[in-house]
């Protein structure tokens, strides 16, 4: 029979189903193995591989380990339970996923990945007041956000190399306690001998190479991937031209950024001065 092809950017059930049909192949197993292993008939596999059946969270918890996809399937399926999530942006997360190393720059707020419950929490209500998400949404949001990070704490966690921009430790989020907290995650992150986090300081003004946020992924066969955003939507791409300026842009940054050193010594001062 042939296979249906679904576009993963038409909707987040198809990247779903994109994502379970590349990693059952990649694991040997025909529609109807799955399906024995994992209690569903090979008509409701396929069903799910091509975006009409949405799955359980229990059924996706044990899809990953047969699958041994280091929780991928689980990381999509939070995104299937609204438009809580930029478009583009649970394609780019099947792909943080199996990456070996991450080199990001944000402005404004901490990244996701080192955001504590509290503040991902203050973000989301945000939304849910402008009317941007539901309640239900926001939840979702947030345990899609706290499982992405348990990557982070694994025997195999990527190597992560981070620049924030100063305006995310000043920009108070969730008023001085959650931010103070968050503060202090980021300095108990600075200490793990996988990531390496750099201020990017006011005073470089003009000379900072990076005007939107970026994440550059390593593959374990060593090829690259880019991802950004805009308000409306995310952008992941593999054109190697494009991935290389980013690359070069995000070297300039990093050598022009404080060291991690003397960034460890400004989260401090911002977390200090929260206190005054």
């Amino acid at each position: 029979m042939r296979e249906t092809e679904l576009d993963p950017a038409t909707s987040p059930l198809a990247a779903f189903g994109v994502q379970l049909r590349r990693s059952r192949k990649a694991a040997g197993l025909s529609q109807v193995e799955l399906g024995r292993i994992t209690n569903l008939s090979d008509s409701q596999i396929s069903n799910l591989e091509r975006g009409t059946r949405t799955p359980t969270l229990d059924w996706v918890r044990v899809a990953d380990q047969v699958l041994d996809t280091g929780g991928t399937l689980e990381l999509m399926y939070w995104s299937l339970s609204g438009p809580s999530l930029l478009e583009g942006f649970p394609e780019y997360v099947a792909h943080e996923a199996k990456a070996v190393e991450l080199r990001q720059f944000e402005l404004g707020v901490i990244p996701g990945l080192f955001q504590t419950r509290a503040y991902a929490e203050t973000m989301a209500a945000a939304d849910v007041r402008r009317g941007v998400i539901t309640e239900e949404a926001a939840d979702g949001r947030v345990a899609y956000l706290l499982t992405r990070q348990q990557r982070l704490n694994g025997p195999a966690s990527p190597f992560v190399h981070t620049v924030l921009d100063e305006s995310c430790l000043r920009r108070i989020v969730g008023g001085s306690r959650v931010m103070r907290e968050q503060l202090e995650r980021l300095e108990e992150l600075a200490d793990r001998p996988r990531t390496i986090i750099q201020v990017a300081p006011f005073s470089m003004g003009e000379r900072r190479s990076l005007a939107l946020p970026v994440v550059l992924l390593t593959m374990a066969d060593r090829s690259m991937l880019g991802y950004t955003e805009s308000q409306e939507r995310g952008f992941l791409t593999r054109e190697s031209q494009t991935v290389t300026l980013w690359a070069r842009d995000y070297d300039r940054l990093q050598v022009g950024s404080s060291s991690d050193v003397a960034s460890l010594e400004m989260i401090r001062a911002a977390r200090k001065d929260l206190r005054s």
